[in-house]
């Protein structure tokens, strides 16, 4: 599964979704309201699910599939440690060469095999000495770790082969207060997630959104709901188009 995400086009894509604008992403045909660009997909994770009012002094951040980095340096902004990780080599590569250089050369594709160059870069404002990256499975995270004021794990959970794993280490990640953020569409698909393993999302059952408050209240209280559309280019006239359902939860 690891190779779905160490490709040059998917890195790209993953690149103008955390770093790109209108002008990157857009198309004058394109019927998407201008708020999908304006302020990226992983910079709104962050500006509308963290709640900075309850953040203590020097407060600590976790990020799991932080992808090439947008978030983790959103979250710099408050947080005054963040470690970020990634299950892909290429996506970490790319978010360390972010945070040395503050910018990265990439290409996107045009149609066929024509592709064109762009690059992204880090806000000038933004401390990226506060945020470190790493290579890690979500699902098998090491032994101690945390906890954190923040935990953000933004459309991950319906792309781990066991997210009930996950789900089981928040906990102990989370600090008493702390806030846990969370996005995903619930795309179960059986070739990253079992069928027995989805949270909710089965006919006769409850639906994800349902299953996932019932094996979250237990020790979190939600404080957020919203939801987050997101747009991945894929070439100049091929999009996805998402809703996920992004939620913050304080840990009791």
């Amino acid at each position: 599964m690891s190779s779905l995400y160490e490709s040059p086009k998917l890195l790209g894509e993953y690149l103008l979704l955390h770093y790109g604008g209108a002008e990157a992403m857009g198309h004058e045909a394109l019927p998407v309201d201008q708020l999908v660009f304006n302020t990226p997909f992983p910079l709104r994770c962050v500006r509308w699910l963290l709640n900075t009012d309850l953040l203590p002094q020097h407060a600590s951040a976790l990020e799991l599939g932080c992808s090439v980095g947008a978030s983790a340096f959103e979250l710099a902004r408050s947080c005054s440690r963040v470690e970020a990780s990634d299950y892909s080599a290429s996506f970490i590569n790319a978010a360390n060469q972010l945070k040395k250089e503050g910018k990265l050369d990439a290409i996107r594709l045009v149609e066929g095999d024509r592709t064109e160059p762009f690059t992204v870069m880090v806000p000038a404002d933004v401390d990226r000495s506060r945020v470190t990256f790493s290579v890690q499975d979500a699902t098998a995270l090491p032994e101690p770790l945390g906890p954190y004021d923040v935990v953000l794990a933004a459309n991950l959970i319906c792309r781990l082969p066991d997210p009930e794993a996950l789900l089981r280490r928040f906990t102990d990640l989370v600090k008493p207060g702390g806030q846990l953020l969370l996005t995903t569409p619930f795309t179960w698909l059986e070739e990253f997630t079992p069928r027995d393993r989805w949270i909710g999302g089965i006919t006769t059952g409850p639906s994800s959104e349902e299953e996932l408050t019932r094996r979250l209240s237990g020790h979190f209280r939600l404080h957020r709901r919203v939801d987050l559309p997101f747009l991945i280019r894929e070439h100049e006239r091929k999009y996805q188009l998402g809703i996920a359902l992004g939620t913050c939860w304080i840990r009791e």
